[in-house]
């Protein structure tokens, strides 16, 4: 019998790693909300909209059925959206069983309560195990078979190499890291500075302002994390930099292109709606503006972004700001950074 696997969220990211487990011979079942979606995936074997010409394994199955997708599955796999998991867990928490593990794959914080997926996930599923799977890993080049090397992270040491195992292919590698809040924040906050390469791309400064730009970004990741209760050593690998390098320099990236809308001058909205997917990065920058209150975490570019997005200010305001702050010697960091180890 094959080893069923459970995937919620049927978006190019959902589908990629369903392609993924199918090919390796794991039987999944990905659940839809969008039935009209879910039919036209069923007859052409593809998701025309958010992965197209990726041909989907005979072992995927694409349903609407929320409880048959979750009962009896090894591993639950959450690809929804990060302001949509606690509705959906919610509302299904009594189709799981204690021994599922749970596996989230989006990168967000939470708006209103502040929370990481994995604190999520303890509130309404105390029981489970709970897996973060994140790294530089764009669903187009999953999704056709491009070498691929992400981060499993558990504090159960066990989950993650069961995760490990499950997802590991000779073109889709998987390290196991125990730093749950390091690699969640990676993933979550990388989108942010992504934004911020994006807007600067849009303003088409070059790439002088995009490597600085990604160079102070990691330490304003990375100061929070630590503030938060995360190794620094976890902002120098996959999840952190390797993210951040990807996200902020690929066109497959949603919160980067959104980011070059907003620099050539649309507003949010209108760059949200010309991305034609789910921006993470832009309700994240609320979250970890408001988290850099809370920790007492200085992070300028986060704080410029926010006022960006939120406030309304303006972008080559920010640009100055951002250039035009305090001297200060960059060793400041790098001694700062001893008490982190």
């Amino acid at each position: 019998m094959k080893t069923e696997i459970g995937i919620l969220g049927g978006g190019s990211w959902g589908t990629a790693l369903a392609t993924v487990l199918g090919n390796k011979g794991y039987a999944v079942d990905i659940w839809m909300r969008n039935k009209e979606q879910c039919m036209d995936m069923q007859e052409s074997r593809e998701n025309k909209k958010y992965l197209p010409k990726v041909k989907l394994s005979e072992n995927i199955n694409i349903t609407t059925d929320i409880e048959k997708t979750i009962k009896g599955k090894v591993a639950v796999i959450l690809a929804v959206p990060t302001h949509t998991v606690r509705m959906v867990l919610e509302a299904n928490k009594d189709y799981f069983s204690d021994n599922q593990v749970i596996v989230n794959v989006a990168k967000g914080i939470e708006n209103d309560t502040l929370e990481r997926i994995s604190e999520i996930v303890k509130d309404i599923l105390p029981a489970n195990k709970f897996v973060a799977l994140s790294g530089p890993s764009h669903a187009e080049e999953v999704g056709v078979n491009d070498p691929t090397t992400v981060i499993a992270a558990s504090t159960d040491e066990e989950a993650g190499k069961l995760i490990q195992d499950i997802f590991m292919t000779e073109n889709f590698r998987v390290y196991t890291n125990n730093d749950v809040i390091g690699v969640e924040l990676g993933g979550a906050l990388k989108n942010v500075i992504a934004l911020g390469a994006g807007i600067s791309d849009g303003l088409e400064f070059g790439d002088n302002a995009k490597a600085a730009l990604m160079n102070r970004g990691i330490f304003e990741m990375a100061r929070l994390g630590v503030a938060m209760g995360a190794n620094f050593n976890t902002f120098l690998g996959l999840s952190g930099i390797g993210d951040l390098i990807v996200t902020c320099t690929s066109m497959h990236s949603r919160n980067r292109r959104a980011g070059i809308l907003i620099g050539e001058g649309l507003t949010v909205d209108e760059a949200i709606e010309k991305t034609g997917m789910v921006v993470e990065g832009i309700k994240t920058t609320k979250s970890a503006y408001e988290l850099s209150k809370k920790y007492k975490v200085n992070m300028p570019i986060t704080e410029e972004i926010y006022r960006l997005l939120y406030v309304g200010g303006d972008v080559k305001e920010s640009v100055k700001s951002l250039m035009n702050r305090d001297k200060k010697s960059e060793m400041d960091d790098f001694l700062e950074n001893e008490l982190y180890k």
